[in-house]
């Protein structure tokens, strides 16, 4: 098995208050690169999120290859915006990209 960083971006369609963005943080937090190993050394924020409303959730995942881990990552983040009463037409996802892999 094999741990990924996973970057997801997306954009928030409507204005997101700061409890839901918290919220999305919550539901992401066991998946937070800043309190990992890879994550730690990167300085990485599990949600950026810039003044146009783009945003990037950063996830560390665990799986046997690159193309597992991005599916689980989407996957994740999506329940995430859900929990926090995002549906996807408001915050829609982009492609997801491997940041960092550690063997």
């Amino acid at each position: 098995m094999t741990t990924y960083l996973i970057s997801i971006p997306g954009t928030f369609l409507r204005e997101v208050p700061e409890s839901a963005r918290a919220a999305l943080v919550k539901h992401l937090r066991p998946a937070d690169p800043q309190h990992t190993q890879l994550g730690q050394s990167e300085d990485l924020d599990i949600l950026t999120v810039n003044d146009n409303g783009t945003f990037s959730i950063r996830l560390e995942v665990d799986a046997d290859d690159s193309h597992s881990a991005e599916l689980h990552a989407k996957q994740v983040a999506a329940a995430a915006l859900r929990e926090a009463g995002l549906t996807e037409d408001e915050a829609p996802l982009g492609p997801t990209a491997v940041t960092g892999i550690d063997t």
